[in-house]
């Protein structure tokens, strides 16, 4: 019995000291240089004015004139927005010169690589190309860009990269683009952490469940597959059966209702923490069905994946032809 009290004592005690830890901040943060890419909307737009707020100068790039001038219009003087399109080479190098102009030696303290999109989503017979070339070209390549350009500033003040990636950078539930390019982002997140350890150089990566946000549209998701549909030779169309459509949009929509978190604010408190925590983590999962489903659904054999995910499966056309 004595054991058994010491061993639950000292399971207590190293909780407490864990939690202790994870509370320590970083001192003086006031007026440090923050870069935080896709702030239109979502994560990217609520962590923008929260952080202004907090002291930081932050630097929001948009990809819209419009969204630029929101923020700018609800935000203090100290916040700067600046135009930037991830995909564009050019662009990114200007803009990191720019900031590199505005920081000077005091470098940057932090970079959010928050841009991103989900493109179609939709089994990947019905797929071309083009329809995973763009997200990988915007979650993956973008964010590797922006990163290597604003790497030597985040060098030079000891900073923190925090890469957004997504519980769909560990499971892949859908066909299309997104999975693979978070996959690949866990990838670059992984390999760089650890290259940057020796510089003092932090590299966080945030795992989001299912949000309400404007890149989980459910109208436009389903538009896009629309459009998909309708334009699929009928030999497939055969194959999958013409009521295939209605059903997997009612499956969809029935899941999304189950998963969906509406309350972003837990992203961004993650996104706080990484930038100001004196030991951040490595990764954070966030949102509830991230963390009772899809995170511990990631790690169990690949048997027990297929067999929950395809019993939200419709049923092929194909499958009934004898």
């Amino acid at each position: 019995m004595l054991f058994y009290i010491l061993l639950f004592l000292g399971i207590v005690s190293l909780w407490w000291r864990w939690r202790a830890r994870d509370r320590m901040k970083v001192t003086s943060l006031t007026g440090k240089y923050i870069f935080i890419t896709g702030c239109d909307t979502g994560f990217g737009n609520m962590a923008a004015k929260i952080f202004d707020k907090k002291g930081f100068r932050v630097f929001a790039s948009c990809l819209t004139e419009t969204g630029a001038k929101e923020l700018k219009a609800v935000t203090s003087k100290q916040l700067q927005t600046v135009l930037l399109d991830v995909r564009d080479s050019d662009s990114v190098k200007k803009v990191a010169a720019w900031v590199k102009s505005e920081v000077q030696s005091e470098g940057l303290w932090g970079l959010v690589n928050n841009a991103g999109i989900l493109g179609p989503t939709a089994p990947t017979d019905w797929l071309e190309i083009e329809h995973f070339r763009e997200p990988i070209e915007v979650n993956l390549i973008g964010l590797i860009n922006v990163t290597i350009n604003m790497l030597p500033l985040i060098k030079k003040a000891k900073g923190r990269i925090v890469n957004v990636s997504s519980i769909g950078g560990r499971l892949a539930f859908s066909g299309g683009g997104y999975f693979p390019s978070k996959f690949a982002v866990e990838g670059f997140n992984d390999s760089l952490r650890r290259d940057m350890k020796a510089f003092g150089v932090n590299v966080c990566c945030i795992q989001p469940g299912l949000f309400k946000t404007a890149l989980t549209d459910p109208a436009q998701v389903l538009k896009e597959k629309e459009v998909i549909w309708e334009k699929l030779p009928p030999d497939i169309k055969q194959q999958y059966g013409e009521e295939y459509f209605q059903k997997d949009a009612a499956k969809k929509e029935k899941l999304s209702k189950i998963c969906l978190n509406k309350d972003i604010s837990p992203v961004i408190q993650c996104m706080e923490h990484a930038l100001t925590s004196l030991h951040p983590h490595a990764h954070y999962v966030v949102g509830q069905d991230a963390k009772w489903f899809w995170g511990p659904l990631a790690k169990m054999p690949a048997v027990i994946q297929d067999f929950l995910l395809l019993r939200n499966r419709v049923e092929l056309a194909a499958s009934n032809a004898k």
